[in-house]
């Protein structure tokens, strides 16, 4: 196995995302959680836990000291040099918010029932979706624009208490700087501003409002929402779904395909172009009319998408069993312009967990055989490949622990769910650069890059000289020539349209998506 360890600065010399760990000296809010009922999460101190234990072990009836609870708005924010990902892993029993240099834990909240974590779309929260509702998680990473380049800060994670409550919450999806969370079980659509976000106080009155739509009926499906009120959305039925339809900012349907059996993992390429898996293909809608890709064999189910910035290339999963039997051992290449399907034999099985993009566009595959595929999305060609653990086999039920990437910038996070293990890839060098010990088995991974939202406000130093921007003066050096100083960044643009891999919301949905 390629490893090499590093010191945390030479970690964020390799990053070209600048990683900054502000969690020296903190670890989190301290939040841990009672879960009263089934797939429920409250925050409640972590030093409880430790108090309960010391009194039953000196056998004392002296009651524990109350825990300090730190309101939202009391939270330390701190500067940082550059955008701080933080990830957030869902385990058996709860959430954890990790840094994504440090690779340290720095929040646990504990929640029961089968949880699913998706990036809410604005570069800072999370969505946990958990029992009937969509519950925000605060990963404590942001950035400003300011002026000609963006200041950056953190402060400690929260799991709030601001939810958007439905049942059977499924998919979130950010497009145009606008976000939708999609209810299965009532076909509701709901929107908010990605920009909005960052205004909530996350505290115990604080409230999302969002635009509600509903699907004509309910189904297991998806949407987005566009920024002038247009929306994207399946067509179907408690029996399954054929399609998908857009309709304009009145309600008013534009277009309409009713040529893809079970769509399934929306995905956004240039020019307006959104494209969804089918089970004989793909379905594109080019902004203005739909048409359809189909696959060479008469099932052939991509139930999974990702896109690349700026590419028509869609990387999909491709499982050509209909009884889902068989693994998965070639990947899709969806040329959306001229409209084909090249397939790449990877000589080892993979899982819907596996797949992502790199910063050059390239396809990374996450195979059984432990090695990180890297293949040029334009030719087919494999390119690189790294060891990451040992041989692995995916589990029976999808909702079980399996091995998954998420990529930010030059940085992929693997999960090792075997070895109870995260591991750093840089995939610049193709090395893994650093690693942690879990202290449980990480099951559904997301990622947040502390970039702004699109439409986020001009910093104005609302944080005070003596707080957040102590040490960040701006000085006639640092922004010659219209530069940004070292750390910051100036080119806030990246894709706007984050979601996690399209699966399913619940036991009804998994037939096909493993």
């Amino acid at each position: 196995m390629n490893t090499r360890r590093l010191t945390l600065p030479s970690v964020f010399m390799i990053s070209a995302l600048a990683l900054v760990s502000c969690a020296d000296g903190a670890s989190g809010d301290g939040e841990a959680a009672e879960g009263e009922t089934a797939a429920s999460a409250e925050p409640t101190a972590a030093s409880d836990v430790a108090d309960d234990a010391d009194d039953t072990s000196d056998g004392e009836d002296e009651a524990a000291p109350e825990a300090t609870v730190v309101e939202p708005s009391d939270r330390e924010t701190l500067a940082a040099g550059g955008p701080s990902p933080r990830l957030a892993i869902t385990h058996d029993g709860g959430v954890s918010v990790l840094d994504g240099a440090s690779l340290e834990v720095l929040s646990e909240h504990q929640a029961e029932g089968f949880l699913r974590v998706n990036p809410a779309g604005d570069g800072r929260h999370f969505f946990l979706s958990e029992g009937e509702t969509f519950r925000l998680i605060d990963g404590g990473t942001w950035g400003e624009p300011h002026g000609d380049h963006n200041d950056y800060f953190t402060t400690d994670p929260h799991l709030s208490d601001v939810t958007v409550d439905g049942p059977a919450p499924g998919h979130v999806v950010s497009h145009d700087g606008v976000g939708t969370l999609f209810f299965d079980g009532s076909g509701e659509i709901h929107s908010y501003e990605l920009a909005e976000l960052s205004d909530l106080d996350l505290g115990a009155d604080s409230e999302l409002e969002t635009e509600v739509a509903e699907t004509q009926e309910a189904h297991h499906g998806v949407a987005a929402v566009f920024a002038d009120g247009g929306r994207f959305e399946t067509l179907g039925d408690e029996d399954g779904s054929n399609g998908a339809r857009v309709l304009d900012a009145d309600g008013e349907e534009v277009a309409r395909s009713e040529e893809c059996p079970g769509p399934h993992g929306e995905a956004a390429g240039p020019e307006g172009m959104i494209a969804v898996g089918c089970e004989d293909g793909v379905m594109v809608f080019d902004g203005a009319e739909f048409s359809k890709i189909a696959a060479a064999e008469e099932y052939a189910r991509i139930g999974n998408l990702f896109p690349a910035e700026d590419s028509s290339i869609f990387l999909g999963d491709y499982n050509t069993d209909e009884d889902g039997e068989e693994p998965m051992t070639q990947v899709a290449l969806v040329d959306a312009a001229d409209e084909e399907i090249s397939l790449v034999d990877l000589d080892a099985a993979y899982n819907f967990r596996s797949l992502a993009r790199g910063p050059e566009g390239e396809a990374l595959v996450l195979a059984e055989d432990g090695q990180l595929h890297v293949i040029n999305a334009e030719t087919g060609e494999h390119t690189d490949h790294l060891e990451i653990m040992e041989e692995w086999t995916e589990p029976e039920e999808w909702q079980e622990p399996s091995p998954a990437i998420r990529v930010v910038g030059d940085i992929a996070y693997i999960t090792e769910p075997d070895a109870q293990a995260l591991h750093m890839v840089d995939l610049g060098s193709m090395e893994i650069i650093n690693s942690a010990e879990l202290d449980f088995t990480p099951n559904e991974i997301a990622a947040v890059d502390g970039r702004p939202a699109e439409g986020a406000a001009e910093h104005e130093g609302e944080h005070g000289e003596d707080e957040a921007h102590e040490g960040h003066g701006h000085t006639d050096d640092e922004h010659a020539d219209g530069e940004p100083a070292e750390g910051e960044d100036a080119d806030d643009e990246h894709d706007d349209h984050d979601h996690a891999e399209d699966q399913p919301a619940d036991d009804e949905h998994d037939d096909h998506d493993h």
